[in-house]
């Protein structure tokens, strides 16, 4: 049997409360001379969450949702000033500093490049992108704005984890050769429909914009939008691209990786979805070629099961030279030494000092002009794992990546997947350059 845990799980607890201050501290800190000035789009479960955390440290004076019902439920909750369907609004206003975007995945990247352009910061929620080239685009336009960007993967702000990537630097398990991440969980069965009318209150074209427009069905509608390829990622982008970004940073890889393989499919659904209940996935950092440079990093998503290694249905396993890590967010850190010994030497109570929240790490980058947590090539370079898993799979063959000319070599097919179609017309939001 292995020896319990407990003492460390007591240690890194304690060290959490005591390496930040409350949000309401924090704000305090702050003063209400510095308060910034923030636009919320999409007001769902995210999005309303991050509605909350913001009115806690920041002036929310805006919401927005094409569901009319959504919006005036989070504008009151957060007393925002403003409750609007359409976020141009927001973005003419030059009082607003920053827009959170936590709108479905294909207005992610469009309207964080508008607010770019209009010298807004940005704050959007994972995946930053619906597609490989809005990512680049994205990429572009916070460069030439010069804003903040912070990226919603929030493990990058928490003290457990940036401590776990201390010790990995550091050679706690010898050199980081394989991450293998995981996201196991069980999603619902979305169902058969067929097209129907919107609900009374919701602007469903405004819902759609830039993305090809189809008629409003109900399971592809809040929440279940996800399942489907015009409008989400699937449980990679949803769920899994926490796991691959902090599993790409302990590995200590820059940029695209050189290889792509994943296999997967429709396992346990029977039902509406596009995208895969299924998936295992592997990408490979080729470095030198030589022994020892090579990384690589696997990913399985099972989102039909209630069974989950070491107890946690998201987490990754690190492999080094001299043991292995295990760490769930901040949730559950092991470290284990050869042969599996379980490490109880390694002092955890001494976490770094970071911001109280995701959110108020954004608005410190805001205030100070240093880079948030999770910036823009962090998040891209993550968002992009993403992509080439539901490209690969979607093809059925590997794929063979240049990482400095961020193409796809030699497959016509999965290269024209790294772009998506936008509205036959036209659209205000679609981005240029797509």
């Amino acid at each position: 049997m292995r020896r319990s845990t407990r003492r460390i799980f007591l240690k890194v607890s304690g060290a959490t409360s005591a390496s930040v201050l409350t949000a309401t501290q924090y704000a305090r800190a702050m003063g209400a001379g510095n308060r910034v000035v923030v636009g919320i789009v999409g007001c769902g479960g995210r999005g309303s969450g991050l509605a909350r955390a913001f009115a806690e440290i920041a002036e929310v004076a805006y919401v927005c949702d094409p569901d009319r019902a959504r919006c005036e439920r989070v504008q009151g909750a957060v007393k925002a000033k403003h409750g609007v369907a359409d976020p141009r609004r927001m973005l003419d206003d030059r009082s607003v500093d920053a827009v959170v975007i936590a709108t479905p995945d294909h207005w992610h990247a469009p309207l964080a490049i508008l607010a770019c352009e209009a010298g807004k910061h940005v704050y959007v929620e994972k995946p930053m992108s619906h597609n490989f080239r809005e990512s680049q685009l994205l990429v572009a336009a916070v460069q030439r704005a010069k804003v903040v960007f912070q990226h919603g993967t929030q493990a990058r702000s928490s003290p457990v984890v940036a401590k776990a990537m201390e010790l990995l630097r550091a050679g706690v398990i010898g050199d980081v050769l394989v991450a293998k991440a995981w996201n196991i969980q069980r999603r619902v069965n979305i169902g058969r429909e067929q097209p129907s009318e919107p609900p009374p209150g919701v602007d469903y074209d405004m819902w759609v914009g830039p993305a090809e427009f189809v008629p409003f069905q109900k399971n592809r509608f809040h929440y279940h939008w996800h399942w489907w390829y015009n409008f989400g990622t699937g449980d990679i982008g949803n769920d899994g691209v926490h796991e691959l970004d902090y599993a790409r940073w302990g590995l200590g890889v820059k940029g695209l990786p050189n290889h792509v393989v994943a296999q997967g499919g429709k396992y346990f659904f029977d039902d509406d979805q596009e995208f895969p209940d299924t998936v295992t996935c592997a990408f490979e950092w080729s470095g030198d070629g030589k022994v020892g440079s090579k990384r690589q990093l696997i990913l399985e998503m099972r989102i039909w099961s209630t069974n989950w290694p070491y107890g946690e249905e998201n987490g990754v396993e690190f492999y080094g030279t001299q043991g292995r890590m295990v760490l769930a967010k901040d949730r559950k850190l092991e470290i284990y030494g050869e042969r599996d010994r379980l490490r109880d030497d390694v002092k955890l109570d001494e976490l770094p000092k970071m911001a109280p929240s995701h959110q108020a790490d954004f608005l410190e980058a805001i205030r100070t002009g240093r880079k948030p947590t999770a910036d823009v090539i962090e998040a891209h370079h993550s968002v992009a794992l993403v992509h080439l898993a539901n490209i690969a799979v979607r093809v059925g063959r590997a794929l063979k990546v240049d990482p400095q000319r961020e193409t796809i070599i030699g497959d016509e097919e999965a290269t024209g997947l790294l772009r998506r179609k936008y509205r036959e017309g036209g659209h205000w939001a679609i981005p240029r350059g797509v």
